[in-house]
């Protein structure tokens, strides 16, 4: 891993021992990296390798089972991971989001069943977005004819971390209301499609799920919520980027570490007399040190946006999600975003200014950097993000009031579907 110091993370003493038992884990993963890049080998072992070493856990309370680990202490370490394999954290994002969610549930029988199972080894992956020509979903939930339970047919697409998933968060319709719920992955009726054919992040799973009459039982339903409500929020919409924000900064990092290790040990001899150690040459050095430069800006923003997240935890535990403090973390995850995503892919691309042609060898990789930076940069369009922060300086328009307002006009269009109870009536 890179021979740098990183930034200021104030691990307390127990995911301090947590992480010293990751790291080797870590290095074993970034082992791999390449020839899983280049073969493109589904990373099972690696998540396997994490989940025993208890990564999956690391949020999950003590008292469950899990090593209880802030915010700040585990985006460090999600960064770190990126560090060694950019598609790992993607993998792992819709199950710390799952966790997140149970956190805000607090005492609840129902919360506490599904921490411990994340403290013995379950990693939950996601099926909520479709390929469809709006934001809506086609997925439907409906009730089964003999009463016991709940039917759940659809297809979704984007299903992020599912081929290595052990259970899957679903986003269903029913009637006028948005329903989470959870299957297991191995359920009959649930078939999970290797179809992901991005340029970048090839190795996340994230692909096509289908659900075809899968059963699901009335304590495997998580919640409920009209579809007029926004289908978030501030507090979801910040972590989910900041797990983006953390996983560039991997990449950044990683940037960093290919650069060093490819320069170290060459010579140059083109337009130069004789022969001259590459690390010495004060070109190649003013790249590199460029490259930490970027690096380092990365690391320090997602610091800072962590910290705003941190800030608003307290109240998401308390059961809140919204207010002042979740609008703040929301605005700086985003203005993050300008500048990460942009400077990450600036260093992905001058990195070969240290090899010349001989770094574009397949063999390498190092192609992947950027592909991966820019496949995540193209999750959450910049230019709609830079224009919303704009009207939000220049007007105090809101995050996501368009959305709202057209789901607020849309929502008496589906009042005639009918509800659960008016189908069992």
């Amino acid at each position: 891993m890179t021979d740098r110091v990183h930034p200021a993370r104030g691990f307390s003493p127990r995911i301090e021992m947590v992480a010293q038992t990751l790291r080797p884990v870590f290095a074993r993963i970034a082992q791999g990296a390449v020839e899983r890049e280049h073969h493109r080998i589904l990373a099972y072992d690696a998540v396997q390798w994490l989940l025993e070493a208890g990564f999956g856990a690391l949020r999950v309370p003590v008292q469950h089972g899990g090593s209880g680990a802030s915010l700040t202490e585990t985006f460090a370490l999600l960064a770190e991971l990126a560090e060694a394999d950019s598609n790992l954290p993607q993998i792992f994002r819709a199950h710390f989001a799952f966790v997140e969610g149970q956190l805000h549930e607090g005492a609840s029988p129902q919360a506490a069943r599904w921490l411990e199972r994340v403290a013995q080894g379950a990693l939950f992956g996601a099926a909520m977005a479709e390929l469809t020509d709006s934001t809506g979903t086609t997925t439907a939930l409906t009730p089964r004819l003999d009463g016991d339970g709940w039917r759940l047919e659809g297809t979704k697409y984007y299903s992020t971390g599912t081929l290595y998933a052990s259970w899957i968060v679903v986003v269903a319709t029913d009637g006028t209301d948005r329903i989470q719920l959870i299957v297991p992955a191995t359920a009959p009726g649930v078939t999970r499609v290797d179809d992901w054919d991005g340029f970048g992040q090839r190795l996340t799973g994230s692909g096509t799920t289908v659900f075809e009459n899968v059963s699901v039982p009335d304590e495997n339903i998580l919640g409920r919520t009209p579809l007029s409500q926004f289908p978030t929020n501030e507090y979801f919409t910040t972590y989910y980027q900041l797990f983006h924000l953390a996983t560039l900064a991997g990449i950044g990092r990683a940037i960093v570490r290919d650069a060093v290790a490819f320069v170290r040990p060459r010579t140059r001899t083109f337009g130069i007399p004789g022969q001259v150690a590459q690390r010495h040459d004060p070109l190649v050095q003013g790249v590199v040190g460029r490259l930490s430069a970027l690096s380092f800006s990365a690391d320090a923003l997602v610091e800072k946006v962590a910290e705003g997240l941190e800030d608003t935890f307290p109240l998401w535990v308390a059961g809140h999600e919204s207010g002042p403090a979740f609008d703040r973390a929301q605005v700086q995850a985003y203005q993050a975003q300008q500048i990460v995503a942009p400077q990450v892919l600036e260093a992905a691309n001058l990195l070969f200014e240290v090899g010349g042609a001989s770094a574009t060898s397949a063999a390498r990789r190092l192609d992947r950097h950027w592909r991966n930076a820019r496949t995540l940069a193209s999750h959450n369009p910049l230019v709609q993000r830079q224009r919303e922060l704009g009207d939000l300086v220049l007007n105090g328009t809101a995050f996501g009031s368009r959305w709202r307002t057209h789901a607020t006009d849309a929502a008496p269009q589906a009042a005639g579907t009918r509800t659960r109870s008016e189908q069992v009536a």
